[in-house]
């Protein structure tokens, strides 16, 4: 037997038991190979941990080196250390072992509360004129612009015509769209445009490092309001940049203790789908996976919401034939509502479309065609809406969007990157819309409302499409990527992107506590 094949075997004796290895604890078994059986190694573990009156969450490198080491040695100390690291509750990745007791779901006996509050479907017109497109951009200027001036400093906004006739030195704020951003002998060149008119705005290279900074991170197409000084001719100088910016707001919550599952980007169809891991979470849910604490939790889950890419698609990215398991659409959707159809059936689920889906790809999207989602929208308790859409649970409002976008900011904004998609997420929550950079990846149909615009602040930002997990908090907003249940394409390597599949966000709707497990 080779040794990655006994190493698969000790992995597998380890979940077969109901335990499962931290990372640190499969590194040390790989790098043991060479001199040592993880079999045995394993072997030896499960029969200590079956002795032990408390079983731990995980297994872990700790426990595995001691086993190792000449008996003699470890008796004198074996109550105090062959002990595993048993980890409490805590806002951090969890892993998972098996449970025996009854299960009694809390949220069975819970009525759902849910309110649709903003969904695109059924309001979609476009038909991709150039005058449609005009009168798109115009409804978001207004719409951002309304935004901007409820802040007090900039109520007083000057129409770019206005402001150009002013006298030399007049210090002026203008509500206006990055129309073109270009830099020249160290200063930054901004052309900007409002409904009526088009001026430059020059951001020296004697500025202020923050306004720098701030010039630095602007989106095309973003509308924002610039604090200028007029000069002599009909350029403006920048001396602070306002974003539209979300306020901080007092946070929602449930009046009982009821969670919610946020999840996405489940890949049906695709040889890369985690479906071991989702196995996993379907048991988990189900009452039937997870140590008695991590049960009492599955109990209280009363929401589960999916932020697109329920299925691979087909033709969605170069060679993904090679790639699929599933080469029919309807049959994907038709295996993806048997696994949704496993989800207790007092769990109620939302489901948006995405760009590997069935709707149109450009944004915003209806909701998935009920000839691809009638076998999960016969149980009643499935909720197909557009992407995106603003969705209350419990009190809680959620605003929910696959994240197609995220590509185009973290390829423009300085500093950002896949790893950490949170950060992209709040840039959007800044820029109040879900796309405000025209002509990227993100592909959008000019209807006569901008559905993009964020005009109702969230108290949770919930969005996927980046296959990584992340989570942060800004002024008030809980946002969240929900990573995916997709292990890494080829696609994905040649991007350089690194997923983190099965590891799912989940919240307490009372508390807005976030918590993120894992079914790895």
């Amino acid at each position: 037997m080779i040794e990655r094949e006994k190493l698969q075997k000790a992995v597998e004796a380890a979940i077969a038991a109901g335990y499962q290895l931290n990372s640190d604890a499969f590194t040390f078994l790989s790098t043991i190979t060479a001199t040592d059986d993880p079999t045995i190694i394993m072997s030896k573990a499960l029969q200590r941990l079956e002795e032990l009156e408390e079983k731990p969450l995980f297994i872990d490198k700790n426990f595995l080196e001691i086993l190792l080491k000449p008996e003699e040695t470890t008796k004198t100390t074996e109550k105090e250390e062959t002990k595993p690291q048993d980890k409490t509750w805590e806002p951090s990745e969890q892993h998972i072992t098996e449970g025996k007791s009854a299960f009694h779901p809390y949220a069975k006996d819970v009525e759902a509360n849910i309110n649709v509050i903003e969904d695109p479907t059924g309001k979609l017109t476009s038909n991709g004129t150039i005058e449609e497109y005009l009168q798109y951009f115009q409804d978001r200027f207004k719409r951002v612009e309304s935004l901007l001036r409820q802040r007090i400093d900039v109520r007083a906004a000057t129409p770019i015509a206005e402001a150009v006739k002013s006298p030399p030195k007049t210090k002026l704020k203008i509500i206006c769209m990055i129309a073109e951003k270009r830099e020249s002998k160290r200063n930054l060149i901004l052309t900007v445009e409002d409904l009526e008119s088009t001026t430059t705005i020059l951001v020296t290279h004697n500025a202020r490092e923050e306004l720098h900074k701030k010039a630095q991170r602007l989106l095309p197409d973003q509308i924002v309001c610039i604090a200028v000084v007029k000069t002599r001719t009909n350029l403006f100088l920048a001396e602070d940049i306002i974003l539209p910016e979300i306020g901080q707001k007092p946070q929602r919550r449930a009046t009982e203790p009821v969670y919610a599952v946020l999840t996405s980007d489940i890949h049906m169809g695709s040889t890369k789908f985690n479906e071991e891991a989702f196995n996993r979470f379907i048991l988990w849910l189900n009452g039937k996976y997870g140590n008695n604490k991590m049960r009492e939790i599955a109990g209280h889950v009363k929401y589960l919401t999916v932020a697109g890419d329920i299925v691979d698609g087909v033709g969605v990215y170069p060679n993904q034939i090679n790639e699929l398991v599933v080469k029919d659409v309807h049959e994907q959707y038709m295996l993806a509502s048997k696994l949704i159809e496993q989800i207790p059936d007092y769990i109620e689920v939302i489901i948006a479309p995405g760009n590997h889906d069935a709707p149109r790809k450009a944004l915003p999207q209806p909701a998935i065609a009920e000839d691809f989602v009638k076998p999960l929208q016969e149980s009643g308790r499935v909720h197909s809406l557009g992407n995106p859409c603003v969705v209350s649970l419990h009190n809680v409002e959620v605003l929910m969007c696959h994240g197609r976008s995220l590509d185009d900011i973290i390829a423009t904004v300085p500093g950002l990157d896949h790893s950490q998609p949170e950060k992209a997420m709040k840039v959007l929550l800044q820029s109040r819309h879900l796309a405000p950079l025209y002509g990227g990846k993100t592909m959008l149909a000019p209807e006569s409302r901008d559905f993009l615009v964020i005009e109702r602040i969230p108290d949770i930002f919930h969005a996927g499409h980046v296959h990584v997990v992340g989570c942060c908090n800004h002024r008030g907003v809980l946002i969240v990527n929900s990573g995916g249940w997709q292990d890494q394409t080829d696609y994905m390597q040649k991007l350089g992107l690194v997923p983190t599949p099965g590891k799912v966000p989940l919240v307490n709707l009372q508390t807005l506590e976030t918590n993120i497990l894992s079914f790895i």
